[in-house]
């Protein structure tokens, strides 16, 4: 992970313990990062480099999820409006 992403085991176990990332665990308590989780981790370093509090990154964070849910959301509702009208009109 330290290769992947630049930052001490320290770090990142720091990052987890605030809140900013939380690793899948293997049955044995393992940490499993994803793809998704060394992007994220890649991104709270820009961040706090840019002197970006983690607190302020966990709320970020927060809002970016509750956008992205929001955002699936409506393209769930549409892509039922687009399958609702194609069998009314077939």
């Amino acid at each position: 992970m330290q290769e992947l992403t630049g930052l001490t085991i320290r770090t990142i176990r720091y990052y987890e313990e605030r809140g900013l990332i939380s690793p899948e665990r293997s049955d044995k308590g393992n940490r499993k990062y994803s793809f998704a989780d060394v992007e994220q981790l890649i991104h709270i370093s820009a961040l706090r480099q840019d002197g970006v509090q983690t607190f302020e990154i966990k709320q970020y964070l927060k809002k970016r999820r509750e956008n992205r849910q929001e955002e699936r959301q409506i393209k769930e509702k549409m892509l039922q409006g687009q399958l609702n009208s194609y069998f009314k009109n077939g």
